[in-house]
């Protein structure tokens, strides 16, 4: 068995534990049982290439930056907004590199160099990946909100003022009114 499959392998399971792990600021909205954190950065990567698309970036990059924007949480877990008052957040970027410092080479360059695109919000395909995670919270907020969760408010407002993209600010607008229950047409 080499060394190279061992590694990835052993990163696959790691990130398996993404399933796992509930989106827990939720919890503090009085969503009983929330999302994981590898159900929401499925929808953000696939917002992230429609964004991009729209935006006249790469698709692909996107969602390829959106996919690994919360894999840390396998080390951290999802830490509530709430929790930031008390604790240093960790640098993304650090985490990556830990968690695939026995990567083969090409493996390793490829998820440390999206973090980094990711967390430096320079490029046209991070700033679509960012606005999808800020769009995929306004829409799992709005979908809470169609099912009787009351405090979803601030989770919307937040998710409105962090998005930058043009296409991500008309959608955002939209989703706000539209019920979940209306998108078939």
């Amino acid at each position: 068995m080499s060394d190279e499959a061992s590694a990835l392998a052993a990163f696959g399971y790691e990130l398996g534990i993404l399933k796992r792990i509930r989106r827990a600021g939720w919890w503090q909205a009085g969503v009983r049982d929330p999302e994981s954190v590898a159900e929401h950065s499925m929808r953000v990567a696939q917002l992230a290439g429609l964004l991009a698309a729209e935006e006249g970036a790469d698709p692909a990059r996107a969602a390829y930056l959106a996919l690994w924007h919360d894999t840390q949480e396998t080390r951290t877990g999802d830490l509530p907004h709430t929790a930031r008052p008390y604790l240093t957040k960790p640098d993304p970027r650090e985490i990556t590199a830990d968690q695939t410092a026995k990567l083969p080479e090409r493996a390793k360059n490829s998820v440390r160099e999206a973090v980094a695109e990711y967390e430096a919000a320079e490029t046209p395909e991070s700033r679509c990946a960012r606005d999808a995670d800020k769009l995929e919270m306004l829409l799992q907020a709005v979908e809470y909100r169609d099912i009787g969760v009351a405090r979803v408010q601030e989770w919307i407002n937040s998710a409105l003022k962090g998005i930058s993209t043009e296409t991500g600010r008309r959608v955002a607008e939209v989703a706000v009114e539209l019920s979940p229950m209306t998108w078939r047409g």
